[in-house]
């Protein structure tokens, strides 16, 4: 979408009023300073929220390494899930999905606002990809030792292939299993335990891939939170008067959002729309042009007002009103 004095996309309706309106010299620099001070606003909003404690996915080798034993007594989602919530989370510097996982006796509507569905499958997936790496780490440890002889429960293996996710576990089980067989002739002792080791390790290295995905999903949870939040605020119809002050020219355009996740065959879509609180920020692309619009809903999210700026020089002033509630 764009607001210059070019034509917006076809997929917008805009009705443009030729309109120029003589600005002062003085009255143009205190406008610009206004749009300018708000898109500096608007764009550090993010680093104005509260600052959480500092976490890495680094944290997973150590809770492997530390927490070793509890992981390889997990053979069920519950079990993984106790975990979680009582140990592996607040030490990965997850806190807060472990405390929302762990509470007692939610209302299903909390549960639904706060996407614990969700949620909970990142977590079991984040346990699974632990409990899988755990594993193939302590094959590595253990290959070659006279005293391997790696022994794995059904419902453990059952639980780890359905929740682990990973190619190589398969292999690792088989030869595994093999090992135990020490000593028969079909099977070359240091041949096999080359293949054990290097099995091991790949397995480990998948598991450490995915568990790391999985931590940045959880990770991010209290994020999508928030987002899904502000874009049911902003879905809608919205009758937008801009004001662009490179040519003084103003335009009037119907902007329609759609719920999160759908998509509208009659209207531009913002390649990126972030809503932090009342802060909202679009950037729209088309046709190698691109521009950017900080606003802020007003008025109890019935108008919004804000800037914009774009790459052919044009810059200004967005006000809107919303004319039409969200339709699914």
């Amino acid at each position: 979408m764009t607001r210059s004095s070019r034509p917006l996309p076809r997929s917008i309706h805009t009705q443009v009023h030729g309109r120029r309106h003589p600005r002062s010299p003085q009255h143009r620099l205190r406008s610009l300073a206004g749009c300018v001070l708000l898109v500096i606003v608007v764009s550090f909003l993010p680093s104005l929220a509260p600052a959480e404690e500092h976490t890495s996915p680094t944290l997973l080798a150590d809770v492997i390494a530390q927490r070793a034993d509890q992981l390889a007594a997990v053979d069920s989602d519950e079990k993984a899930m106790a975990l979680f919530t009582t140990d592996v989370g607040p030490a990965l510097g997850l806190k807060d999905a472990a405390g929302a996982l762990g509470a007692k006796q939610l209302p299903s509507r909390v549960a639904k606002k706060l996407g614990l569905a969700e949620l909970s499958e990142s977590v079991s997936e984040l346990m699974g990809a632990l409990a899988v790496w755990q594993l193939a780490d302590s094959v590595d440890r253990d290959v070659g030792h006279s005293s391997t002889a790696t022994a794995f429960s059904a419902a453990r293996q059952d639980w780890l292939r359905t929740r682990g996710r990973n190619a190589s576990l398969s292999d690792l089980f088989r030869l595994s299993e093999e090992n135990q067989a020490v000593g028969a002739p079909e099977i070359p002792s240091d041949r096999h335990h080359t293949k054990l080791l290097l099995v091991a390790q790949r397995t480990a290295f998948e598991a450490s891939q995915q568990a790391t995905k999985a931590w940045w999903d959880v990770h991010r949870w209290k994020d999508r939170i928030r987002q899904a939040k502000g874009l049911a605020r902003l879905c809608g119809t919205w009758q937008w008067t801009i004001h662009n002050h490179q040519n003084h020219g103003e335009q009037k355009a119907v902007v329609m959002f759609p719920p999160a996740g759908q998509t509208s065959a009659h209207a531009a879509t913002p390649s990126e729309t972030v809503v932090l609180g009342d802060a909202i920020y679009l950037k729209w692309e088309n046709n190698g042009r691109i521009q950017e619009d900080s606003l802020l809903f007003i008025k109890d999210d019935a108008k919004i007002e804000g800037s914009f700026v774009n790459n052919t020089g044009g810059w200004g002033s967005i006000t809107g009103k919303r004319t039409a509630a969200c339709q699914p």
